[in-house]
């Protein structure tokens, strides 16, 4: 690829500088490499322009960067939105890509659809990869990313490399930040779904309009012309979404018990899951998914309508779902106490997750619900005191620990969360000891909720130069309580 091709797109004359040879793409000045093509952006820390002269140093042959911008000794391609332009011109750069391409964003779910629709395709014969929160799921890996999104140029590299592994279906998480900065753009997305909406991360968008909005470029301008949409119709923003999908003519597949796609008749809880009834194109199905709470089914749906979206058969596909593993961190039962306690661990982290992680919970439990909760430092501190308002609405039990304090004071955090859960809660700092005296609590009849932290690895302490991340799984430390306690009773 040269430069002109480049240049072509964005209108610009490239001169001579046109038959230099483009050997990539980079965004970080760090990584430039002879040939590439350099991303200046600002941000809301860091200002990539102020990085653009070690870029050219580097090798950098051409930057993408605001009119304003001063480069010199290499091309300027210039652009209003940078961001959108370099995702543009390096989607020409990274080929192959996978022939069927599907995208799902909301605030809750993301994480659990794209492995899902992952795991449907599969079933249904397909060579299927996943990339979001959970990392690159390949049929044959998992290579954790740390990131919902990554960066443009991470993303369509590792479309490349999945499609050069024979990949040919791939589901997506797009995420607010992904979707407003441009990192998930420039390929084929057949179809795109939208879960729900609640409060988060307004510590990067405005108010929750800006947030609604974000999450909406995914129907506006990511899916293909002629794409398909997939709605979860039974949340309060649902009918927003449903009418941007109609506005921009896409085809449209509701699903829910306000769904017109997928309808849910019924849903009748069962000891290792529930028991649901469907009606698609005008056929009644009756489904056994292995997985418990409302959610799960939401999720399981929404997967199977973007399944059906990019064209695999309805017989097929139900009988995916009934076949549906955990995914890992989503009320992923970690251990059964030796009182008898099951005790699940789930990456809930807003006041409407953790709620619904509750409820998913609660029809199992006889006896009292135990849930350990915090909330995150450096991050949207107005959803404190309603996390700990939604736990000690649907717990009998409520023990507040620290989850991923970073900059902050943790006891602070703490105590904002406490605001909401009330006197009755438990404040306990160290997220060990919080689990530990969540089971050692933990009778035959009732069940642990450790809520928060789901898949991570571990707890972030401290910021910038002094940030450390310790290890940390809660999976495994309930395990471990579990044992310990167990050696204890003996």
């Amino acid at each position: 690829m040269l430069l002109s091709d480049l240049a072509s797109v964005l209108q610009i004359d490239a001169g001579e500088a046109g038959e230099t040879r483009v050997t990539g793409f980079a965004i970080d000045h760090r990584k430039i490499a002879p040939g590439n093509v350099f991303g200046a952006f600002q941000g809301t820390a860091v200002n990539g322009e102020d990085f653009i002269e070690a870029a050219i140093a580097g090798g950098a042959v051409a930057v993408v960067a605001r009119p304003e911008a001063m480069v010199e000794g290499a091309l300027h391609l210039a652009d209003d939105t940078p961001r959108r332009a370099f995702a543009r011109l390096a989607s020409l750069y990274f080929r192959p890509t996978p022939e069927t391409v599907v995208a799902v964003t909301g605030t809750n779910g993301k994480t659990s659809c794209v492995e899902m629709t992952r795991q449907i395709w599969r079933m249904c014969g397909e060579r299927a990869a996943s990339i979001g929160t959970l990392g690159v799921t390949t049929p044959d890996e998992s290579v954790s990313t740390g990131l919902t999104t990554p960066d443009i140029v991470t993303f369509l590299s590792n479309m490349t490399g999945l499609a050069r592994e024979g990949v040919t279906h791939v589901a997506y998480e797009a995420s607010s930040h992904g979707l407003s900065q441009y990192r998930n753009e420039g390929l084929p997305v057949k179809a795109g779904a939208f879960t729900n909406l609640s409060r988060d991360h307004l510590d990067y968008h405005s108010d929750m309009e800006d947030y609604f909005s974000a999450k909406m470029r995914l129907f506006t301008e990511v899916v293909d012309d002629g794409g398909a949409a997939v709605i979860w119709a039974d949340d309060e923003w649902s009918d927003r979404a449903v009418a941007v999908a109609k506005e921009r003519g896409l085809k449209l597949l509701t699903v829910g018990a306000k769904g017109k796609g997928i309808n849910l008749i019924a849903r009748t809880p069962s000891p290792l899951g529930q028991d649901l009834k469907i009606v698609y194109d005008g056929r009644a199905y009756a489904i056994r998914l292995p997985l418990i709470g409302a959610y799960q089914v939401a999720n399981a749906l929404v997967s199977a309508g973007l399944v059906l979206a990019t064209g695999m058969p309805a017989a097929q596909v139900i009988d995916a779902v009934a076949r549906l593993q955990p995914v890992r961190g989503r009320l992923e039962r970690a251990v059964i106490t030796k009182s008898g306690a099951p005790v699940y661990v789930d990456y809930a982290h807003t006041p409407d997750a953790l709620s619904a992680a509750i409820a998913a919970l609660r029809p199992h439990v006889t006896g009292r619900l135990i849930t350990v909760f915090g909330a995150g430092g450096d991050r949207d501190k107005g959803k404190r005191g309603p996390m700990g308002e939604a736990a000690a609405a649907g717990s009998d039990l409520v023990i507040v620990t620290d989850d991923n304090p970073r900059g902050e004071d943790a006891a602070t955090i703490r105590e904002a969360v406490m605001a909401g859960a009330g006197k009755a809660a438990r404040n306990i700092g160290g997220r060990r000891e919080a689990i530990a005296a969540a089971l050692a609590e933990a009778g035959a009849s009732d069940i642990v909720l450790v809520a928060g932290k789901g898949h991570e690895q571990g707890q972030i302490i401290g910021s910038g130069e002094n940030m450390q991340v310790l290890p940390f799984d809660d999976v495994t430390v309930a395990r471990e309580c579990a044992a310990q306690l167990a050696g204890a009773v003996r």
